[in-house]
């Protein structure tokens, strides 16, 4: 294994490290989470506020359970020596960059930033070591 095989899956396993600590940090934000629905929407319920909450931190860990599953295939195919490791990678950061743009700039019917921006923030920390990672395994190939 070369040293740029080695760095690549090291961005890898890094990337994954931060998906799974950004994902675990949605449930130790849901409080951050719930207030700042209260303060977008003052006249909502507890009840309704509970429900954006929940649903936040489901489509969250959803996407975070996805993302893990990702770079997981990708270690695999990249720890193989497979050349589809980085399309499947360039593809990955494509569509996690998506959404996380996504979800830094959507806007809710009141205006403001859907997902608090605590949250959507955290959310950009697995894309570092990923675009290094996905740089690493084109570089590679040559």
């Amino acid at each position: 294994m070369t040293g740029k095989s080695r760095g690549a899956l090291a961005l890898l396993y890094g990337g994954a490290a931060l998906t799974l600590l950004v994902t675990l940090f949605v449930f130790a934000y849901r409080s951050g989470l719930a207030e700042h629905l209260r303060t977008g929407y003052p006249g909502l319920a507890p009840a309704k506020i509970d429900e954006g909450v929940t649903a936040y931190t489901v489509i969250l860990v959803v996407m975070g359970a996805l993302g893990l599953l990702g770079w997981l295939v990708t270690v695999l195919g990249a720890r193989a020596g497979k050349g589809w490791a980085r399309w499947l990678g360039s593809g990955l950061f494509v569509v996690a960059l998506c959404l996380v743009l996504a979800a830094l700039t959507v806007r809710d019917t009141n205006g403001e930033v859907g997902l608090v921006p605590l949250l959507g923030w955290s959310q950009v920390l697995p894309l570092v070591p990923g675009l290094a990672a996905v740089v690493l395994l084109w570089r590679r190939v040559r």
